[in-house]
């Protein structure tokens, strides 16, 4: 069994991110094999024009659809594809992207309006998730991104998002 051919298989199976440390303590490679030859297996993906793809974030790695297959997927297996996200709704993200964990209360407090609708919003496309309770009066609820946030914007990490400057 090829290192390419376990890794492959695993991902495929998984159907979802794996972490580096899994793959590495499985398949007897260190991290950063891990990541050489899942490079390789993208790498080789893109060549051919495959349908599969190898994406990374964090400490994770994860086999999805390639984009450009992304239409006749939703079409042979009927998925509706969702409507955009409201100003509202991207408003709220960018404010749980930026200072999470954040509780609703004070996402409201920055917006200067309520934001109950883009939060359950957020919810439903699983790009942000309750992470726990605050440890303030009335344990609110603290909201964080997910890994989905992290694919929707194509981006690795939460450390890839563009720099801000706050003013006051």
């Amino acid at each position: 069994m090829s290192n390419e051919g376990k890794i492959e298989a695993i991902l495929f199976a998984a159907g979802g991110p794996v972490k580096l440390k899994t793959l590495s303590k499985v398949v007897g490679l260190s991290q950063e094999e891990i990541v050489d030859v899942a490079n390789k297996l993208k790498e080789y993906y893109d060549r051919e024009n495959r349908g599969l793809d190898i994406i990374f974030f964090e400490d994770k790695v994860q086999m999805c659809t390639n984009d450009n297959y992304g239409e006749i997927v939703r079409q042979a297996l009927g998925l509706e594809i969702k409507q955009g996200l409201s100003q509202a709704a991207l408003e709220v993200l960018a404010i749980i992207a930026y200072n999470q964990p954040i509780t609703r209360a004070e996402i409201e407090r920055i917006r200067g309006v309520k934001s109950d609708k883009a939060i359950n919003t957020l919810l439903e496309y699983n790009l942000i998730k309750e992470s726990g309770r605050a440890l303030s009066p009335g344990r609110p609820i603290l909201y964080t991104t997910t890994e989905d946030f992290l694919k929707y914007f194509g981006i690795k990490s939460l450390k890839e998002l563009p720099q801000i400057e706050i003013t006051p």
